[in-house]
């Protein structure tokens, strides 16, 4: 293989490579917008179980036996 054809070849592999790493990067992106979207998910939820737990759980010690008692 010539020198210029060895150049060649390297300029391709090098085209390839940046629009792998370009697709890889897009795809990590995507993923943490989800990951973002998904945290304030998560924090939305958390806050309604916080009120929730203020209205409905009571101590153990406080809570009537189950039915089957």
């Amino acid at each position: 293989m010539n020198h210029e054809a060895h150049i060649i070849d390297l300029e391709t592999r090098l085209t390839y490579q940046e629009a792998a790493l370009q697709e890889l990067n897009d795809v990590i992106v995507r993923q943490q917008k989800m990951l973002d979207n998904l945290d304030a998910q998560l924090e939305v939820l958390r806050q309604q179980l916080r009120a929730q737990a203020q209205f409905d759980v009571l101590p153990a010690s406080q809570e009537p036996p189950p039915p089957h008692y």
